[in-house]
């Protein structure tokens, strides 16, 4: 996979990549990992981006001329499965999204910044509009570093143990079970005994039971779309 990140914060967005399960799927050659400057692309001495919106407001807008040069330079070298512009006001990400863009071949990642972009980027280039949640950041840098580790550790390969990320939360609309490690009792508390019992029908459907009751306490809501 290839991600094409444009940014005015390039120096932001790399250290994420330079470290953990993210850098190991870049060395191994899983993915490639490309930063542009928007600033690369002004065409003003002071190399601005934004400017103040038509009719008035608080906040300032990204400018149309940077971002559409960058994204037609880009469009003109490859062809991408997705267009995506971080925004609060885009389709929330989920795991059932991370598992489908994880398998595309090139994606484009565009970072928001102030009040957001000339809506005519998003008419022009934008094929998919994201958001990590409900709330506002500063920029669109931290969103896309989290969905572009969703996604890069579901790609095959990249895990140790690929059948981890099968069995991680949210991949069957049921959040993960309780889970142990050594020792079997630490300060009078218990692994559970079906855990030790060496009968890996039983460990399994333990583990279903606890996912749904787990499931059931803390986010009913994920039952729900299944009914």
């Amino acid at each position: 996979m290839r991600i094409d990140i444009i940014t005015v914060l390039p120096e932001l967005m790399r250290s994420p990549f330079e470290a953990s399960i993210m850098k190991r799927a870049i060395q191994k050659g899983l993915v490639e990992v490309h930063f542009h400057n928007l600033r690369d692309y002004t065409m003003n001495k002071q190399r601005s981006v934004d400017d103040y919106q038509f009719g008035g407001g608080a906040g300032m807008v990204m400018m149309v001329q940077p971002i559409d040069d960058c994204i037609s330079k880009l469009k003109s070298e490859r062809n991408y499965d997705e267009i995506i512009y971080m925004t609060p006001d885009g389709e929330t990400l989920n795991q059932k999204m991370a598992n489908s863009i994880s398998m595309y071949e090139n994606i484009m990642i565009l970072c928001g910044h102030y009040k957001g972009v000339d809506q005519r980027v998003r008419d022009m280039h934008i094929t998919r509009e994201i958001s990590i949640g409900d709330y506002v950041l500063s920029g669109g840098e931290i969103g896309a570093i989290v969905f572009c580790d969703a996604i890069i550790r579901l790609i095959p390969g990249v895990l140790s143990d690929e059948t981890s990320a099968l069995t991680d939360s949210f991949q069957d609309n049921l959040l993960s079970p309780p889970i142990y490690t050594r020792p079997a009792e630490y300060k009078g508390l218990k692994v559970p005994e079906v855990l030790l019992s060496g009968n890996f029908g039983k460990i399994e459907k333990w583990r279903e039971e606890m996912a749904y009751e787990h499931t059931k306490n803390r986010r009913p809501d994920l039952l729900e779309n299944e009914e």
